[in-house]
Order: structure tokens, then sequence, then C-alpha cells
């Protein structure tokens, strides 16, 4: 019995041949890098779940963004976590709002060089922690919901926002923002809608950082069922009819099977949030010394750019950009 002619080992020999017929490419300009500003706060405070982030002051949200932007990263996504709660989220929309004033600092410290990102939801803003107007049932009412997008989606785009990111899985909600920007003069305005968010187990840490946890219940009743990939693909579609410039499926690790079918079915750009959950745990193993931090995260973020995803969403961005200089 002769040896194979065809031997793949030939090309994994040296880091150049390997570099040769590498099939996907992580960079810098593949991340988004989220960050969180608070209002009220002297100094930016670390977030215990999160290793490595920080609630921000402006001051302090100001210099991050320069230092992951001479990194080479290309895009921000910005959380605010306002002093003030109330049950419709009325800071949200507040011109003078500790996100509207952040979106301003990032706007006039980045320029048109760099992609600044609103998230547009309400949990981080209402005193119940959901992510809409409730009934007099106490459930998530829908349609004055999307009353309240509107007028986020018009305070963040006068605020400078490159694109907003409606985050809250309202049905309708793409064209409704869409139809509120288009009406303002606000056409170039973009939208990244979060088309399949799964109510995942993995937002814990998140939910310390912009301490939007629900006061009850959960938010099964609007966020997509684990095991429904179908489902959201017609999620996905129905977004981008409505009018989303980018797609985004979030968590990213557990969904890279819905990640791959609607890069092949729908050819649209992708976008996969790396979350929270995902990026503590990967902190929390290496601290450990049970794996090397450094080898997992760029092997997850080449497993999300190899199932489909053009940009992901990462707390990793700023070290990953460093990482992937050095490479």
């Amino acid at each position: 019995m002769g040896f194979p002619r065809h031997r793949p080992r030939r090309l994994r020999r040296t880091p150049a041949l390997r570099g040769l017929v590498r099939e996907t490419d992580l960079a810098p300009r593949h991340l988004i890098a989220p960050l969180f500003v608070k209002e009220g706060v002297r100094d930016p405070v670390p977030i215990d779940s999160m290793p490595g982030q920080l609630q921000h002051t402006l001051d302090s949200l100001r210099k991050e963004a320069n230092e992951i932007a001479s990194r080479g990263v290309p895009a921000f996504m910005l959380f605010g976590i306002p002093a003030r709660k109330d049950e419709e989220g009325s800071e949200a929309w507040n011109p003078q709002g500790i996100a509207q004033r952040a979106l301003r600092v990032l706007r006039q410290e980045l320029g048109d060089d760099h992609v600044v990102i609103a998230d547009l939801c309400l949990d981080e803003y209402t005193s119940h922690g959901h992510c809409g107007v409730l009934d007099d049932e106490g459930n998530v009412d829908n349609d004055r919901t999307l009353e309240r997008y509107r007028r986020i989606a018009l305070a963040q785009a006068e605020a400078g926002a490159d694109l907003v990111g409606p985050s809250g899985m309202m049905d309708g909600q793409v064209g409704q923002i869409r139809d509120a920007l288009d009406a303002s003069g606000f056409e170039r305005v973009g939208i990244l809608a979060y088309a399949a968010k799964f109510a995942s187990s993995l937002y814990g840490p998140f939910r310390d950082a912009a301490e939007c946890a629900p006061r009850f219940g959960d938010r099964t009743g609007y966020q997509m069922d684990p095991p429904n990939a179908d489902e959201a693909i017609r999620e996905i579609r129905a977004d981008i009819e409505e009018g989303a410039d980018v797609v985004m499926v979030k968590p990213a690790l557990p969904y890279l099977d819905v990640v791959r079918r609607a890069k092949d079915e729908t050819r649209f750009p992708l976008a996969a949030y790396n979350v929270s959950g995902e990026y503590a745990m990967v902190k929390a193993a290496a601290q450990n010394g049970w794996i090397d931090g450094r080898r997992a995260t760029l092997e997850i973020l080449t497993s999300i750019r190899r199932a489909g995803a053009d940009l992901i969403l990462t707390y990793h961005a700023k070290e990953a950009a460093d990482w992937l200089a050095g490479a």
C-alpha cells in the first residue's frame, strides 16, 4: 500500500506556509468595541464580572476610545447608564442624557474616521429593567414601546450616531425607526438591527455592567427561544425588508449555525455579538490558568468570522487588536 500523494501536512510545516493557505482572516477592522458610560461617577468603575471592562466617565470614555481606535478598531457601540430611571425610560431620549452626551463626545473625538453606534433600547433606562413600556398587567406593550424607540432614534441621530442599534426585539422596530429617521431628515443614519437576539443565559455580566437586570420576570416573552433557528432566519429577513443596513445575531458562540445560515441565505451584511458571558468565561478560565487566554480569544473570534460574520461586537476588541498586530 503506497503513501498518499496529497499530504496536507506539507502546508502546515511553518507559520509562513500556514498563512499562505489560511482560509479565514481576522483583523481589527472586523471588530466593534462595546463601551459603557455612567452618569454621576467621578472615576471609572471596574466591572467585577467582566475583568478589564469599565463603566466610564465622559473623560475616560474619550481616552479609551482613542486607545482602541489607535489599534485599528474602526467602530464603537455605546451603552449609557443614567443616574435617574423611571417607568418609561425617558432619559433614553433626553438630548442631555448621558448616552447623547457621550455620543457627542465620541463624534467630536473620532470624527468621521470611525463609526459610532448607539444601542437603542430601554432596559438601561427603565426602573423595572424591561426593554419597553409596560401595560397594566406588567407585560411589555409592543406598540407603545415603538413610539419611544422612534424618539430615542432621533435623539441619537441628532447627537451624532452613524448607526442606531435597536436591541429590544419588538415587532416592527426596524420599520418604525427607519420611518422616524427618514421623516426627520436623517436618511444617512443607518440601522444595525439586533435581528435574532436569543433569550440567553449569557447576558448576566452585561446586566451588571449596564445595571439593567429585570426587577421581575424575564425577557423570554420578546427575545427569541434558543431552539428556534428557522424563526431566527425569518426575523432576520423581516428586518432586512423593514430597512436594516446590517443584521446581527446575539449571542455568537451558541448560535454559529444561525450565523452561517443567515450569511448563506441572505448574503447581507452580518454582525455577531460575542457577549459578556462568553467574554467572562474566557477571562475566568484564563485567570485560573486553565486555558491560554490569548489563544482561546483569537480562536473564538476566528470561529465567528469563519461562520460568516462580517463584523464582531466583542469586549476583547482592544486586546485582540493588539494581539493581531503582533501576529
